[in-house]
């Protein structure tokens, strides 16, 4: 979006240079590399920035508010909480699409936020890699709030392993050799120095969680949760062990923060860069259907969103309380590539220490499309899109 830098980068673009950039990334854990990577990351000004930094403030402001767990308690489907939840999540994401208002001005919408990780350990690789591939002025930076790479890495290791020996700490996911996500954890491992567990190895005993630690059973003190619940119900496995148990462990978010800084949330915020969000059972009046889009409250990777809603979707629906109407956001195709132009939103790291009184903006990234929606699937056989990473202007 800094048109000076967008002509200079695509100026210098060539596909030999561009090979090189993914191969470096990929080489960094073999074979674990199943997404697309973006040919280019994105040049955000400081004006941008701040807008999105405004309405995230807006949206804690609603999370922090003394009322909000009341809010949020039917945000936990039935049979879904666990126990011992904490005074807040420690780490929170919000996804925005970039846009363009009425007077054709540029500015964020939410699309997303979840109460839940991302790829916080892959995107230092990423940082590092990409600002050296695309030439990334210096008054340009990834980090926000002042951070770099070393504090990042402090801050992660603080908020992910606590106070407890490494051991005593893992990454828990279901089949985590068959997530298209699986570098992250290979680059979790590699900067943090903790394992990645699958759900189906916990060793149960009583109330407390061992796994396998190269043929030592090994108490687990902590656990940093990448399990996304609405994938977990997805699968055919039997004999899982019941995460709504209480355990003696600590959870890195605790589950039920999934739930309650979602979609669900969606509604309760009003800021002009959050689209207008209802849920279904509560609208009293007709809607222009053609202006919102339908959201399952539950639902993994995006499936069961209907772009095109008509009143027969809607009528086929009998658990209304868990769909929500959101008023549909228009990507604008304003990143310039070598065809035509691309789509983008980025997701804004957040970390919430137990000390501070609100979370933090630390870090991003960024996933470029040229199709309807974000996603492989709506971008078959397109360059110029895929994952990223956004540098922004610094003040």
């Amino acid at each position: 979006m800094n048109k000076e830098l967008r002509e200079k980068f695509n100026a210098s673009f060539t596909q030999s240079h561009y090979d090189a950039y993914v191969q470096k990334i990929a080489a960094f854990a073999p074979g674990s590399l199943d997404f697309r990577i973006a040919e280019t990351p994105l040049f955000i000004s400081k004006e941008f920035k701040h807008k999105m930094l405004d309405a995230c403030e807006s949206i804690i402001d609603c999370i922090t508010d003394k009322d909000f767990k009341k809010q949020t308690s039917e945000s936990l489907p039935k049979n879904h909480h666990t126990p011992n939840e904490d005074d807040h999540s420690h780490m929170l994401i919000f996804d925005f699409g970039i846009c363009q208002n009425n007077t054709g001005e540029l500015e964020p919408q939410l699309i997303e936020m979840q109460g839940f990780p991302s790829l916080f350990a892959y995107q230092l690789l990423q940082n590092d890699i990409t600002k050296d591939y695309a030439q990334v002025p210096n008054n340009y930076d990834a980090y926000l709030n002042g951070y770099n790479k070393e504090s990042y890495t402090t801050l992660l290791k603080e908020v992910i392993t606590g106070n407890h020996p490494l051991e005593n700490v893992i990454l828990l996911e279901i089949f985590p050799e068959e997530q298209k996500t699986r570098i992250d954890f290979y680059c979790t491992e590699k900067l943090l120095g903790i394992k990645t567990v699958c759900l189906t190895k916990l060793i149960r005993e009583d109330n407390r969680l061992y796994y396998d630690n190269n043929g030592k059973k090994t108490l687990i003190k902590r656990i940093y949760n990448r399990i996304i619940f609405d994938d977990l119900q997805q699968q055919k496995t039997t004999n899982l062990i019941d995460l709504t148990v209480d355990y003696e462990v600590e959870w890195v978010p605790h589950p039920n923060w999934f739930y309650r800084i979602s979609k669900f949330t969606l509604p309760f915020i009003h800021h002009p860069y959050v689209p207008e969000t209802y849920f279904l059972n509560e609208v009293k009046s007709p809607l222009p259907l053609e202006e919102y889009v339908l959201k399952p409250l539950f639902s993994f990777a995006g499936m069961g969103v209907i772009l095109n809603v008509n009143q027969e979707d809607i009528d086929k629906i009998d658990d209304p309380e868990n769909w929500i109407l959101q008023k549909k956001v228009q990507y604008a195709p304003v990143i310039k590539t070598l065809d035509e132009p691309a789509k983008a939103e980025i997701r804004l790291f957040y970390f919430w220490k137990k000390e501070w009184s609100r979370p933090l903006a630390i870090h991003n990234l960024a996933r470029l499309t040229k199709g309807e929606m974000i996603g492989t699937r709506y971008n078959q056989n397109k360059t110029w899109v895929g994952g990223s990473i956004a540098f922004f202007e610094k003040d």
